[in-house]
């Protein structure tokens, strides 16, 4: 590798909530442990993943549901830091940690190292109203919205509008109380909407957008690192060729894929908006009318982020490292071809994708390489952790999530209402 990691700043994982099941935890040990950096990792307890890898010193067992006071989260993480004895840099793996270390720089910046950005900007980005309103005030393309605050306001909604439409939460955050979807809900009557509408209370924290087919739309992903000044250190670009639940969920099997245009627009949003951090973005070409329209901005890693690294050895994880310890991140071209897979779900992905006869068109026909989310040689006991976890109540729920994707009037997609990227085990949430 061109560079070497500052082996004296730690890295510490940070993620709130029970989804003991999350690879994307485990790709970022591993991948700053390869370089030699001490990692560190909150975990639901001591038999998780990812505090079964070699890669990790120590993990603080601290069970939270993340709807815990922000007094709290803080004070714990300060403590975490105190335990370890010096500075390191925080990874969150979920907006929640996203929102609550750039609200609470000041605090915590005594004892980690963090991007520095607009303290309401990661929390305004997670929202869907507000990532919604900063497309419509810089110009870029997203779904068609509408945000009711009535029960009356949804039945104007339907009376005017195209079915299938689709309901998601409003707020990032509402998912650990009291969420009126149980994720990204595809209604397809006017009917269907006005009796799910019922149970939505007097003012219906929802966003109501409209449908793009997967007929005529295919899915994009971009991930970055951006330094000071929302200068692009790492962008990478990719295509999601399937994912569970089938055509809505998490990315369980990805390819990277060069695109220019859509790394460009990217850049120019964060730069328009200022962002300085690692983003995950998903995104629909929508062929309709050629656009690629944003779904989601997630201020922070994505479950899936080690599809993506240069040839110089850089993914957005190590180059946060190395710009955070005053290092150059080396330049290079993503390796294209190169395919990610997510063991435990591509399976019934598969599977289903078969069934319906669905292909993803610029998936290469061959992959240059393929990276693992689980299983790796110099690093077992994850892949076997996950296995011992995951199997029986795995195979139940996602037979439950098969059964409430066929639904007709509403198919939900539940990759939203859990962390970012993993599966949702009963009874914590995906991760």
């Amino acid at each position: 590798m061109p560079f070497r990691a500052d082996r004296e700043v730690p890295g510490l994982i940070v993620k709130f909530g029970d989804y003991p099941l999350h690879h994307g935890g485990v790709g970022a040990i591993r991948s700053l442990g390869r370089l030699g950096v001490p990692m560190y990792a909150i975990t639901e307890d001591a038999y998780t993943p990812a505090a079964a890898s070699r890669y990790l010193k120590r993990a603080f067992v601290w069970p939270t549901r993340g709807t815990e006071g922000a007094d709290h989260l803080v004070e714990g993480l300060l403590r975490i830091g105190r335990r370890i004895g010096r500075p390191a840099v925080l990874v969150p793996t979920d907006e929640e940690a996203a929102v609550l270390i750039a609200e609470h720089q000041d605090e915590l910046g005594s004892r980690f190292l963090f991007p520095r950005v607009a303290p309401g900007l990661p929390r305004r980005l997670a929202s869907k109203q507000g990532l919604h309103e900063l497309c419509v005030e810089h110009g870029i393309p997203s779904p068609a919205a509408a945000f009711p605050q009535s029960y009356d306001d949804i039945v104007a909604f339907a009376d005017r509008a195209r079915f299938p439409v689709v309901a998601k939460n409003r707020e990032a955050f509402v998912r650990r109380s009291s969420p009126a979807v149980n994720g990204t809900t595809r209604i397809t009557t006017r009917e269907g909407l006005l009796t799910l509408a019922r149970d939505w209370g007097e003012r219906p924290g929802v966003i109501l957008q409209e449908y793009l087919p997967r007929e005529e739309a295919e899915d994009w992903i971009v991930h970055a690192y951006f330094g000071r000044d929302a200068a692009p250190l790492a962008m990478f670009t990719g295509v999601k060729v399937r994912s569970w639940p089938p055509h809505a969920g998490m990315t369980a099997n990805a390819y990277v894929v060069d695109n220019p245009e859509l790394a460009d627009l990217a850049a120019r949003f964060i730069k328009q908006i200022g962002f300085t951090g690692i983003v995950d973005l998903d995104l629909r070409f929508d062929r309709r009318d050629g656009q690629y329209k944003l779904l989601d901005f997630n201020p922070r890693m994505g479950a899936q982020f080690r599809l993506f690294e240069s040839d110089s050895g850089v993914d957005v994880v190590r180059a946060m490292h190395l710009d955070l310890t005053g290092r150059p991140v080396p330049e290079g071209e993503q390796r294209a071809g190169h395919r990610y897979v997510v063991e435990n779900i591509d399976l019934p992905a598969l599977l289903a994708y078969r069934r319906s006869g669905y292909t993803t068109p610029h998936a290469p026909a061959r992959a240059s390489g393929t990276e693992l989310a689980w299983l790796a040689g110099d690093d077992p006991l994850p892949f076997l952790t996950m296995l011992a976890r995951f199997v029986r109540p795995g195979a139940k729920h996602l037979r439950q999530l098969w059964r409430t994707n066929r639904r007709g009037s509403a198919q939900v997609d539940n990759s939203r209402d859990f962390p970012p990227g993993t599966p949702k085990l009963p009874p914590g949430r995906e991760g």
